[in-house]
């Protein structure tokens, strides 16, 4: 197992860390079995093993900073406090869903919290991200814009025109490739001429950090660091953030790509494991404790089933007031003061 995480960050906020990671590994895990069981319609893409990259990024952030999230975005959305009774009925299609249950699992948005999207289009946040950033530079707000990719989306497109846009402009915008390794069932070394992601920062001259995706606290660093950068306006970060998926890339994927032996490996030294051993090994929880951590979190799961459940479906007309507005002006200024 790698080393733990020095006891840099107090007591209070590593268990606080830990709360998180482990909601969203019981949120994750649960919407497995709601899918199954008919609650939760189309796809699911859970983020097991790379909790700590959304929890501990998220961290760093400030009111007023915005994020754009992934189709596997729940943990996004979670880690910057979303209800777990509302991102549940989101996904079952609910109204009382955070989007009314309009968005479902690929597109849980919450403005209130500053998750401005999660997309379903690989790579499709990221220039949504830099025009937040964007608009922070115009009004000369000390907001930062957070994006969150995988290492697919970094052959995409839209990631290389955006650093560029990010670098050539200044912006106050930070991005984390969690980069698990492959894109679907695809590794790296099938369709990456240069497998070294970071390196993908040095033509548009942006500052990258390779950090383990695995060690909350590490990440929580890289971000500060990224986060304090932008905010005065001293360049984009490219964070990459490595870690391993330890369910298939959507929920019935037959992972053929790997052995179950690769993933039990994988086990060992996955965020929550190595956050729990460090908690008990600087004394700051015992494993009885730990234990009623992951109890609460389940309880909160089995209540929030239960809202997901009791909730009404949206109205059949539902799709058409959330696209079509009847104020333009409004709506447009509401956006611009997001």
């Amino acid at each position: 197992m790698p080393d733990s995480p020095s006891p840099a960050v107090p007591a209070s906020q590593l268990l606080q860390f830990f709360d998180q990671m482990v909601l969203i590994r019981e949120f994750d895990l649960q919407a497995v079995r709601s899918r199954r069981q008919g609650l939760i319609p189309g796809f699911i893409h859970a983020s097991q093993g790379q909790e700590a990259i959304a929890v501990g990024a998220c961290a760093a952030r400030q009111d007023g900073d915005v994020i754009t999230s992934t189709h596997r975005g729940h943990a996004h959305h979670l880690a910057l406090g979303g209800s777990v009774d509302t991102t549940m009925a989101e996904l079952a299609g609910r109204v009382t869903g955070t989007c009314g249950g309009c968005g479902g699992s690929l597109h849980v948005a919450d403005k209130t919290l500053g998750n401005i999207g999660a997309n379903g289009i690989v790579g499709a946040g990221i220039p949504i991200a830099v025009g937040a950033a964007l608009s922070f530079a115009i009004r000369e707000e000390p907001r930062v814009a957070l994006s969150f990719f995988g290492d697919g989306a970094t052959n995409q497109g839209t990631f290389h025109e955006s650093l560029n846009m990010a670098a050539l402009w200044n912006l106050p915008v930070v991005f984390v490739c969690e980069n698990n390794h492959y894109a679907e069932g695809t590794a790296q070394g099938r369709h990456m001429a240069e497998t070294d992601i970071s390196l993908r920062a040095v033509p548009f001259g942006i500052a990258s950090i390779d950090v383990d995706g695995n060690d909350v606290q590490a990440v929580f660093e890289a971000a500060s660091t990224a986060f304090s950068r932008a905010r005065v306006r001293e360049g984009p970060t490219l964070i990459v953030a490595n870690t391993n998926r330890l369910c298939g890339a959507y929920e019935g994927d037959p992972q053929l790509y790997r052995s179950k032996q690769d993933v039990v490996a994988l086990e060992a030294v996955e965020p929550i494991v190595r956050l729990r051993a460090t908690l008990i090994e600087l004394g700051y929880a015992d494993d009885t404790e730990l234990k009623s951590r992951i109890n609460d979190a389940r309880e909160r799961i089995r209540r929030a089933v239960e809202f997901a459940e009791g909730s009404d479906f949206p109205e059949p007309d539902a799709g058409l007031y959330l696209t079509y507005v009847d104020d333009l002006d409004g709506a447009l200024l509401e956006v611009r003061d997001l």
